[in-house]
């Protein structure tokens, strides 16, 4: 493997095995422990243990991380849909590609599904923005994470590119594993689900055939994910506000509190749907369009198995309903479910107006309601050829 992987790569089995031990000994260990399995210095203990007897990555999956994934659905959701895995089993590795909507959980629960059907799990590319620190890190490079580096000058951020999309067509080309990759760079914070022609210029890079055979080879299968009560979405909300009035930046820390908050909020229903991979023919009609025209034909392509995919709740009726001001759908949803829906969004907007008076809160609450609203628009704009959209609207 070329050397200069070092940094990005998920750790080896002898490195997860010293950095588990590294883990066992962290102080941010007790608060993972109380959260997952209630407080008690008997259960840190036995975490503490099992993570210094861990000497592989798959010990790890398998005896920590699926528990710990087990429990946060436990805790959190209140079903798990998954279709279409048959599509992930054909024997081949894969770009499993996606919808972005939580930082961990959208890769962890994926990785929880494979290993569950016994379905070897994947590496995953996550940006290196969310590496807070040492513990972290040794947490998610023991767990398969790709380090995606995100900063520098322009040369440095081309020769970034430049190695991961070596690195993933060294894994997918060599039947070594298949890699999750977001379909753009960072979560949707608006309810829609656009793919990135960076991200397939970004694998494009390191192909040394001609358009349709530099895809073909690295077999890119999209798949839905989506959260009945989408994670962070008053922190999405307030994120859209601002942005709409300028640069929004980052306060230290945030990154880890939406990891927390993404974790620890009620999702009710969960679903999982997996597409067919692209094949020679999908990408050939890319490559027809012409080569000022390519990449966005195939990121169309991603975008209509995606949004088309996409399973939709109650909650996202009842946000397009409130939005609309009708009862259009009012056969997807119970007004229970409306009158819940809606004390618990004017409860959230509250608490962020009382933080900051300034913001209109009713451009807030047209935010918040647009991004459970939006899956709706993009199921009807992105229908998959052949198959009507499931949106009765």
């Amino acid at each position: 493997m070329n050397p200069d992987y070092k940094e990005i790569r998920p750790y080896t089995d002898q490195e997860a095995s010293r950095a588990l031990k590294r883990v066992a000994d962290a102080p941010e260990l007790s608060a993972v422990s109380a959260f997952l399995y209630g407080p008690g210095p008997e259960k840190e203990a036995a975490l503490r243990d099992v993570m210094r007897s861990l000497d592989t990555i798959d010990e790890f999956q398998a005896k920590v991380m699926a528990g710990v994934i087990r429990s946060i659905l436990h805790k959190t959701s209140s079903s798990l849909e998954v279709s279409g895995l048959e599509y992930v089993e054909d024997g081949r590795k894969h770009v499993l590609m996606s919808n972005h909507r939580d930082i961990i959980l959208d890769p962890a629960i994926m990785q929880l599904i494979f290993f569950e059907h016994k379905v070897s799990t994947t590496e995953i590319a996550v940006g290196d923005n969310l590496i807070a620190n040492s513990f972290i890190e040794d947490v998610f490079r023991s767990n398969r994470m790709i380090k995606v580096v995100r900063g520098g000058n322009p040369r440095e951020k081309y020769m970034a590119s430049a190695l991961l999309s070596s690195y993933m067509r060294d894994n997918i080309s060599s039947g070594r594993c298949s890699v999750w990759i977001a379909q753009k760079g960072g979560r949707s914070k608006d309810g829609r689900d656009i793919t990135s022609q960076g991200v397939l210029k970004m694998l494009d890079m390191s192909g040394e055939k001609d358009f349709v055979q530099n895809f073909l080879e690295i077999s890119i299968l999209p798949f839905a994910i989506s959260y009945q009560y989408e994670p962070c979405d008053f922190l999405k909300a307030r994120e859209v506000y601002i942005t709409r009035r300028g640069e929004y930046v980052k306060r230290p820390g945030e990154d880890t509190h939406s990891i927390l908050t993404g974790v620890t909020q009620e999702k009710g229903g969960i679903a999982f749907h997996f597409c067919p991979a692209l094949t020679e023919a999908d990408i050939a009609s890319c490559a027809a369009k012409g080569k000022n025209d390519r990449m966005k034909a195939l990121a169309a392509m991603i975008d209509d198995r995606i949004c088309s995919s996409y399973r939709l709740w109650d909650t996202n009726f009842i946000a397009y309903d409130l939005l609309e001001g009708s009862s259009g759908n009012a056969g997807s949803y119970t007004e229970e479910a409306r009158q819940a829906f809606v004390l618990r969004m004017e409860k959230g907007l509250s608490s962020i107006v009382e933080k900051d008076p300034d913001i209109d809160r009713s451009e807030l609450r047209e935010i918040f309601l647009a991004i459970y609203a939006n899956p709706i628009l993009s199921a009807r704009e992105h229908p998959v050829a052949g198959k009507e959209s499931s949106c009765p609207v």
